[in-house]
């Protein structure tokens, strides 16, 4: 935690000094002498774009292959591993669609007019000519060497459903070992990203030092908009996430959230949902669900149940968008809502993960990745908020999942004496 504070600390104390020296080359140098420091202090931002992409492919595999071997192959695994996901996916569409109408309502990245940087425009997936057979052919994977060389997170996502899956079905017998290596790799790329995280504060330096002295300090007025807008979307996916476990717990949700507030604390203090999970796990325990069911879904909602990502990633790829005046169609913001979703799924656990899911996925729609360097002296604080409603959505899904089985098990106990009378 202490280390955690370091980084913020220095990524607060850098963003300011970005501020101050690009406002000050803004109002005394030259038009040539700004666009001299600009195109040579973003040296920095491609040394941390390139470290960040590094991650990208082995992270996700680790640990999207991890949690979906761990979901065994019982019958009760299999029903409560469905129902999770049909739960994991529904509100996943839900936060994503909070996202796009507060952003689309409120318009933040509009004013900024960022010029498209030539070398930042990735066409892997051509916007332009769209169609279901492109899509597809970005999606299903040829070659996993391939994929993971050219950073295809679709195809990793695809590959490692299917690795995943074929692994479960040999049993924990045979699949113990590589579960066990995998789940070490997961947690080595955890660690290097981490790592990378200690060079964002020049990263964020030269990306806001090179904003500001080429726009002025006119645009931080747009930041004020985006973080007012992010936390009303946050706001209202925590309202309807509520509103839905009332439906299932009824007023026991008000019990359940004031035993969650300690863990929610917890992880916004850290801003990161990770740190909060062992007391996450006992409270939902002493709240009265099942510790089978609870240590099953817990674990897994941490992988595919983020929603407070799922409304940032809707809200920031929007964001970076609109700040250089880039168009979507309706299927467009679709697909790329699709692909968001589907990328995020197994990227959880340390701060700002949320930024890899957004540099591997938006180039794709030839929104440039640089735009993400945009957000990063403000992502701490958006961070902040996501870490602690994942807690709370995965609390939520957890304590309704363990009341619906422990009610069909009595139904069937209920049944069975029954039949025995």
């Amino acid at each position: 935690m202490a280390s955690a504070n370091k980084l913020t600390l220095f990524i607060v104390i850098f963003m300011l000094a970005g501020i101050l020296s690009g406002a000050a080359i803004h109002e005394y140098a030259s038009a040539d002498a700004i666009k001299a420091w600009s195109d040579n202090i973003t040296l920095l931002t491609d040394i941390f774009l390139r470290l960040i992409k590094m991650v990208i492919a082995p992270l996700v595999f680790s640990t999207l292959t991890v949690g979906i071997m761990k979901l065994g192959e019982t019958s009760t695994i299999g029903r409560v591993g469905g129902k999770a996901m049909v739960w994991f996916i529904s509100s996943s569409v839900l936060s994503i669609l909070v996202g796009l109408f507060i952003v689309t309502l409120e318009h933040p990245g509009s004013g900024l007019n960022l010029t498209v940087p030539t070398e930042a425009v990735d066409t892997g997936l051509a916007v332009g000519g769209m169609t279901l057979k492109a899509f597809l052919s970005h999606t299903i994977p040829t070659s996993i060497a391939g994929a993971m060389s050219n950073n295809e997170i679709l195809q990793i996502v695809v590959f490692s459903m299917f690795f995943g899956i074929g692994g479960a079905s040999l049993g924990q017998k045979f699949n113990a070992p590589l579960v066990a290596a995998l789940d070490v790799v997961s947690h080595i790329m955890l660690k290097v990203t981490g790592y990378v995280m200690y060079v964002a504060p020049l990263a964020i330096f030269a990306a806001i030092s090179s904003v500001i002295a080429t726009q002025g300090l006119g645009i931080l007025l747009n930041y004020a908009s985006f973080i007012g807008g992010y936390y009303v979307a946050i706001l209202i996916t925590c309202m309807v996430l509520l509103a839905v476990g009332y439906m299932v717990l009824k007023k026991e949700v008000f019990r359940l959230v004031s035993m969650l507030k300690d863990p929610v604390l917890v992880a916004f203090t850290t801003s990161s949902s990770e740190a909060a999970y062992p007391k996450t796990l006992e409270q939902l325990e002493r709240f009265g669900c099942s510790r089978n069911i609870a240590s099953f879904v817990l674990p897994i909602g941490y992988s595919f149940n983020l929603v407070g990502s799922m409304v940032y990633c809707s809200f920031a790829s929007m964001f970076i968008a609109q700040a250089y005046n880039i168009h979507l169609s309706f299927s467009e913001v679709t697909v790329l809502m699709l692909t968001l979703m589907l990328a995020s799924k197994g990227i959880a656990g340390v701060p700002r993960s949320s930024l890899v899911v957004l540099a591997a996925t938006i180039p794709s729609f030839n929104i440039p990745v640089a735009g993400i360097l945009l957000l990063m002296g403000i992502d701490h604080f958006l961070d902040m908020g996501r870490s602690a409603i994942n807690v709370l959505g995965n609390g939520i899904a957890t304590a309704m999942l363990s009341q619906n089985e422990g009610a069909r098990e009595a139904e069937a106990e209920a049944e069975l004496v029954k039949q025995e009378a």
